[in-house]
């Protein structure tokens, strides 16, 4: 059965919730709190779910420990994950001192970087080593990491990601401004700038549907 691709990100939106309800000392929850919740349909979040068996009652909702555990096995999150990032930059820094991307099983435990003058650094607060580009494939396979995190210009971005792929990465994050496709490996883009530009759209377009109303009301 082949899952849509828009299920992933709601599952861990769903695995992220059932965690602030377990905090705030829940035990029990439904589809129809948690699309309160997330500003989703009860319905899809029961058809989403449905996809991975039966996760709750009728009439008596789900029991979060078990949803949870659920949840991060189907998004295998019950592992710890070795991952790299190449470019040693911003982005990548901000992701080295995420404290939440680690709790979440995500473990960086290298970076990479084509600039030579910066192998031999550290980064965050975990003080994870800067490796130069000539070392990724030896170290990929060293530190067993399986998923790399691009994080430079776009013009290198492809390179890199054929550079991860050689070196026998599983799946790639990439934060690098241009859509990447290879057959060998699952690829997640993550383009900031579109979710800017996604946003002011919204914030246009009810800026319209205020002037309309404000229109309406004066006729």
């Amino acid at each position: 059965m082949k899952i849509p691709g828009p299920v992933s990100k709601r599952l861990a939106l769903y695995h992220r919730c059932v965690g602030t309800l377990l905090s705030e000392g829940r035990g029990i929850t439904s589809s129809q709190e948690l699309g309160e919740r997330l500003s989703l349909k009860p319905s899809q979040i029961r058809k989403d779910l449905s996809y991975f068996g039966e996760f709750g009652k009728r009439g008596t909702g789900y029991d979060l420990k078990g949803l949870r555990l659920s949840l991060e096995n189907v998004l295998r999150i019950n592992k710890t994950w070795n991952v790299c990032i190449v470019g040693a930059g911003n982005i990548g820094t901000a992701l080295a001192n995420h404290r939440e991307f680690f709790k979440e099983g995500y473990n960086i435990v290298a970076f990479f970087d084509r600039n030579p003058s910066k192998a031999g650094r550290k980064i965050g607060e975990r003080g994870i080593l800067i490796y130069p580009m000539s070392e990724l494939e030896e170290k990929v396979k060293s530190l067993g990491i399986e998923i790399g995190v691009i994080a430079v210009p776009a013009s290198e971005a492809r390179n890199v990601a054929e550079i991860l792929v050689k070196a026998g990465i599983k799946g790639i994050l990439n934060f690098a401004p241009t859509k990447i496709k290879l057959e060998e490996v699952e690829i997640e883009d993550v383009d900031i700038a579109i979710s800017f530009k996604a946003l002011t759209f919204k914030m246009g377009a009810r800026e319209i549907e205020r002037q309309r109303s404000i229109g309406k009301e004066n006729c």
